[in-house]
């Protein structure tokens, strides 16, 4: 009996340990324009090198133009994924929401009607999902024109972009829609890195000619306030950001559209950036995603469902 009951204890922290020791892959969202076949993945072992999940795993479904541009996605801790992309260029009052746990079958697709309130909106872009692990709750930051809300600037009134936000647990009750970042430009493409407790990044693209370039700013939370936005630390012409940590340095990957490539800087404090564009390794045709993780048997199911 004794035995017996050695040999179940072993093998119950046999199990434990290869449950808690399960290799995890980098992945990353991906679509290619003109962005309605759906959604597309990349995977990686070392967050540098990249390589394509051929085909499509989410076909859009909703939305005036049915597409998933921008495709953002976040691993909560029970396991499921949670993805949220623009569907329309023009004329959608909000955006696509859909789960999965294996990234193969998905929920229903929704459509979150987040600026139904603001009839004269003109477009609601590039959704960047962040799950706040202190609140329990997810948030989703957008970029949003509504034309003669904010001082004109330099843009025109139909381009002059501002940050606004909504939470929810669940994606059923969702809270009402505020306003999350005016930097006083056009700004769009934010995503939120948390460093710590009370420390928060926001990293965002101010969209203004002839800028076009990649801002930092800071926070206490992840829905700020956050301060004003730092000098630009890339090139012009860039967009789509999204952040993944390596050790004990932050890599910002970014689409650098005029050059028709996925590029990349690092840095250890949002401060002082390092060009990494020699590091790394992304497809062609890869185009604005977010990073996370996925386990080594989510990856190989992924494998097998691109084989078939």
């Amino acid at each position: 009996m004794k035995k017996m009951s050695l040999m179940l204890g072993m093998l119950i922290v046999l199990f434990l340990t290869s449950c808690k020791s399960e290799k995890e892959y980098y992945m990353f969202t991906s679509f290619h324009e003109p962005a309605d076949e759906g959604l597309r993945l990349l995977y990686s072992e070392d967050g540098l090198h990249w390589d394509s999940l051929p085909g499509i795993f989410l076909t859009p479904e909703i939305g005036k133009d049915k597409l998933m541009r921008d495709p953002s996605m976040v691993r909560t801790p029970d396991g499921f994924f949670h993805l949220v992309w623009t569907s329309s260029w023009n004329g959608d009052h909000g955006f696509g929401y859909a789960n999965s746990k294996d990234l193969i079958h998905w929920s229903e697709q929704q459509f979150i009607p987040a600026m139904m309130n603001e009839p004269t909106t003109v477009n609601t872009w590039a959704p960047e999902i962040f799950y706040d692990d202190e609140q329990k709750e997810f948030i989703v930051v957008w970029a949003s024109c509504i034309p003669g809300r904010f001082e004109k600037g330099i843009e025109d009134e139909d381009n002059n972009h501002r940050l606004y936000y909504i939470t929810t647990k669940d994606f059923k009750n969702i809270s009402e829609t505020k306003l999350f970042y005016d930097p006083g430009f056009s700004v769009i493409d934010a995503v939120i890195v948390k460093r710590a407790t009370n420390d928060y990044i926001l990293v965002h693209k101010d969209n203004t000619r002839p800028n076009r370039n990649l801002k930092v700013a800071f926070g206490k939370t992840p829905i700020g306030p956050y301060s004003e936005a730092s000098e630009p630390f890339a090139d012009t012409f860039v967009e789509g950001p999204t952040a993944v940590k390596l050790g004990d340095e932050y890599y910002i990957y970014f689409d650098a559209y005029r050059e028709k490539i996925y590029d990349a800087v690092k840095t250890k404090d949002f401060i002082t950036f390092t060009k990494a564009t020699d590091e790394i390794s992304v497809p062609q045709l890869h185009k604005h995603g977010t990073i996370f993780k996925a386990s080594a048997s989510v990856v190989e199911g992924l494998k097998k469902k691109s084989a078939q």
